[in-house]
């Protein structure tokens, strides 16, 4: 066979080459086209998250864990072997010339009736060709590089995953230390106004004044302010170790000065349409480009079905000298095409490409739900934010009038015509309502991180 007929049939046999992934329909989505209540129209998730922290604190927490986080280190990790599996993949696509070369000298007995009773003889060879190379006929090999291109996307999109959840876990645990913090110094000021009261109303009790009631009462206050104080401070050191974890080692000591909860610490979040979600939610990216890995999985099963080509090719020279080793006359060439027939593999093929279809209609089933779970996360924070600022309103105010309670009471007992008890009462109602404003302050901060991270924002 001529060498210019061989390049002719290669490329004939490339050409006619077909893809069997079936084709992968638009599927609607399994939500309705809005989110309960008011959204607004603009998304603003789309904000890189330097943006939307305004405390700076929180910022530089954030920037440390982004850096030294193992979890995302693992996550990127990830990436990389996965880009890695679909380079080896691609590979495959392309023939791999190699190149060989030989020598041999051998030592051996002369014929009979020579005059040597040896003989040496020598052989040298260099040749360039192609070794099994799998003529993609039917798209097998197309199939899994696609395949495998697409388990990298989605790989991609697990890690942008993981930046954005890791972001969040930060923030919450830094909102809820700023949350202990403002309980703790409330704590501290209630116990040290119980320490006072409870000094003045000993000196009464010892003069007959107060009744030892009253004064078991004060003690009784007085301890459990002890307990909640104790207990604030344990919380604060638990967060505070969930902070060094999550930033990867050690927290910086020249962290700037954090926000209270009654400031400004995060934007504010437009949600916008739920079709947003199908491309900012990166687990909805991923569940998707899974998705078409199965599919392209498919059409690697289907061609497995079919008949297979491989090339074994090489051309070369060979002498039995070293000096005439180029020289005309010398060169070599091997073309061995092979043929498989899949005729009977008990089943084998079609058990796979039915368990590729199966594992189709698993990751559709894990696409829709992705979808599914998104919208119910937004939903969610959606309708938790109208009540929580009515709650907040409605407490701030709750909190005034406890405070107004609090001081006619104390005026009341100083002239005489109340007891202590109505005093310890009010302190103890004002106390309570303060620090039910403090966990909705930070129940309003936990709304608008968890609905920017159900939007996807952030990437």
């Amino acid at each position: 066979m001529r060498k210019s007929s061989v390049i002719t049939l290669f490329i004939a046999l490339l050409s006619g080459a077909c893809s069997l992934v079936p084709a992968l329909d638009p599927r609607s989505s399994p939500v309705s086209a809005k989110f309960p209540g008011k959204t607004g129209g603009e998304v603003s998730a789309d904000i890189a998250w330097q943006i939307f922290f305004t405390d700076p604190r929180l910022r530089k927490l954030v920037e440390v864990a982004l850096a030294n986080n193992r979890d995302l280190k693992i996550a990127t990790l990830n990436v990389e072997q996965a880009r890695a599996q679909y380079s080896i993949s691609r590979s495959e696509l392309f023939p791999s010339p190699s190149g060989h070369a030989s020598s041999e000298r051998k030592r051996g007995l002369g014929p009979p009736g020579s005059s040597g009773s040896s003989l040496v003889s020598g052989s040298y060879e260099v040749s360039v060709g192609l070794v099994s190379y799998e003529l993609d006929l039917f798209g097998r090999v197309r199939s899994l590089n696609s395949a495998a291109l697409e388990t990298y996307f989605a790989s991609d999109a697990a890690r942008v995953g993981a930046q954005i959840s890791l972001v969040a876990q930060v923030a919450n645990q830094y909102l809820a230390e700023r949350a202990l913090q403002e309980q703790i110094s409330l704590a501290e000021q209630t116990l040290v106004g119980m320490d006072s009261a409870y000094d003045i109303m000993k000196k009464r009790f010892d003069v007959g004044t107060v009744s030892e009631l009253e004064l078991s009462s004060m003690e009784i206050q007085r301890q459990t302010a002890k307990v909640d104080l104790a207990t604030f401070r344990q919380r604060s050191q638990e967060i505070t170790n969930s902070l060094v974890f999550l930033a990867g080692g050690s927290i910086p000591s020249n962290l700037p000065n954090g926000r209270s909860l009654d400031q400004v610490v995060v934007a504010e979040v437009k949600a916008g349409v739920s079709s947003d979600l199908l491309y900012r939610r990166p687990d909805i990216r991923e569940a998707e480009h899974l998705l078409r890995a199965a599919n392209a999985n498919i059409g690697a099963a289907r061609a497995a079905c079919f008949p297979s080509v491989t090339l074994t090719a090489s051309g070369g020279t060979a002498s039995r000298s070293f000096s005439k080793l180029f020289t005309s006359g010398t060169g070599t060439w091997l073309f061995s095409p092979n043929v498989n027939l899949p005729i009977f593999d008990g089943g084998a093929n079609i058990a796979n490409l039915k368990s590729v279809e199966v594992s189709k209609q698993i990751a559709i089933a894990n696409y829709e739900k992705s979808i599914q779970t998104g919208f119910r996360e937004v939903a969610d924070s959606l309708s938790s934010r109208s009540g929580l600022a009515e709650r907040i309103t409605a407490t701030e105010s709750l909190v005034a009038a406890q405070q107004k309670r609090t001081y006619l009471a104390s005026a009341r007992y100083t002239k005489g015509v109340d007891s202590y008890f109505e005093v310890l009462n009010a302190t103890l109602d004002l106390f309570n309502a303060r620090q039910r404003l403090i966990q909705l302050r930070l129940a309003r901060a936990f709304n608008s991180v968890n609905l920017y991270k159900a939007l996807g924002g952030g990437w």
